[in-house]
């Protein structure tokens, strides 16, 4: 029975992959994540078996695909971010490197196809950043000088020539570096934070986030910026609609800000209002956080407390039901001393890049009642779990298939999928 089983599931894999009609000659997408066990649909795929898949611990989640920095010419992996052409289905891997953003077509994710990349504007660096807007990549960095540089992601299409070296569509030089680059799709705007001046002398508005209308993606406009609460490491921002009605349809940024987290209404440009700010015990550096989806809780990593305190990889909550008046709701504190960095919610899962501890999976469900439950992994860097600035930078898991990508800063890019074996 169970050999029958697997030539049905085989069966159904072809018709997803492939098409059902010979007269069909729609883009082939992967099959929705759990339906057909990983092993089943992916054959190539190294399946996480008895806490290992290949050379890589594993809890919950399969490989799919590894591909190394030297992939993309590159030695240093740092940011990325995903894309899915709604006109194709296609799914695209953004892979920021020390040298350049590297695109992927990750629709296969066993079969990836490294389609090119688009250098840095300037020179290399450690850091840089990207973000999409109506089918656009938004791209800053570190790199003196560098600006944003704006490439229409629809070329991605055409992969006849793959690997090809790709141009710009539009740079903005409103700024020179950059840490980083928010942008909340829904009013179509993009915000720089620890932007410098187009000199790099000094930093943009103290610092604090440098707003640039994209409504036009190859036309970016100044839009002003928030200087009074000096350094934005990283943000996020929104168009609220969570329980505190006072606020609703307003447009807020959250910032994590070295020192606190400060929230602000920026719906008028030309006169950014501070909500609140708030701290919480033994701050070490203040790096990102995200909201739950119904916008009630923050969850805040903080990139320098297990070095600096000695304690496992902790994750800050707080409670923004009063706006105004936000308050610490509870931590979770996971099982390895590995340094948090990025942290994104997707449903009901909180998907956290912890560097060395590669990429934990935490069970957000009962957050209200201050349970947090790490439910997998999936560890990028299998040479140890201590608290080093090495490993997991990143990961993208909005992707509808149920492909994940991780950026790894020693190792590239790693595609994951939940393990569904039946």
């Amino acid at each position: 029975m169970k050999t029958f089983k697997y030539i049905q599931y085989a069966f159904i894999t072809t018709l997803f992959l492939y098409g059902c009609s010979s007269d069909d000659h729609s883009t082939p997408t992967s099959p929705i994540s759990g339906e057909i066990p990983n092993s089943i649909a992916f054959p190539n795929a190294i399946i996480c078996e008895n806490g290992m898949a290949g050379l890589y611990p594993c809890n919950g989640y399969d490989l799919m695909k590894h591909l190394p920095l030297s992939t993309f010419g590159a030695v240093r992996g740092s940011d990325s971010w995903g894309w899915t052409d709604s006109q194709t289905g296609k799914e695209y891997a953004l892979i920021c490197t020390d040298e350049n953003t590297a695109f992927v077509d990750i629709t296969n994710p066993t079969s990836p196809i490294y389609l090119g990349y688009l250098p840095t504007q300037t020179v290399a660096s450690n850091w840089r950043d990207v973000k999409v807007y109506n089918n656009y990549a938004f791209i800053v960095s570190e790199a003196p000088g560098h600006g944003m540089q704006v490439f229409d992601l629809t070329r991605l299409r055409n992969s006849d020539n793959a690997p090809q070296i790709f141009t710009t569509d539009a740079w903005y030089d409103g700024f020179g570096s950059a840490h980083n680059i928010v942008i909340n799709e829904q009013s179509g705007y993009a915000y720089a934070v620890g932007a410098m001046t187009l000199d790099d002398s000094t930093f943009s508005f103290n610092g604090g986030p440098h707003f640039v209308n994209i409504q036009n993606p190859t036309n970016p406009v100044a839009a002003g910026g928030y200087a009074d609460d000096a350094y934005s490491h990283d943000a996020q921002v929104i168009t609220y609609n969570g329980p505190d009605t006072e606020h609703a349809g307003k447009e807020l940024l959250i910032g994590s800000n070295a020192n606190e987290v400060i929230i602000i209404d920026i719906s008028d440009k030309a006169n950014p209002i501070q909500l609140s700010t708030i701290t919480y015990t033994n701050i070490g550096y203040t790096h990102q956080g995200w909201f739950t989806e119904n916008q009630r809780y923050f969850i805040l990593g903080d990139e320098l407390d297990e070095l600096n305190f000695g304690f496992n990889s902790r994750t800050v909550v707080f409670d923004l039901q009063d706006l105004d008046n936000p308050v610490v709701h509870m931590t979770y504190t996971g099982p390895t001393e590995a340094i948090d960095h990025n942290g994104y919610t997707k449903g009901n899962q909180f998907f956290l890049a912890n560097y060395s501890a590669g990429v934990r999976v935490i069970d957000i469900a009962q957050i209200n009642g201050n349970q947090m439950q790490e439910q997998g992994f999936f560890d990028t860097f299998p040479a140890n779990n201590e608290a080093v600035f090495s490993g997991a930078w990143n990961v993208y898991p909005y992707f509808e298939s149920g492909n994940i990508i991780i950026s790894d800063i020693n190792s590239g890019l790693f595609i994951i999928r939940k393990n569904n074996e039946q």
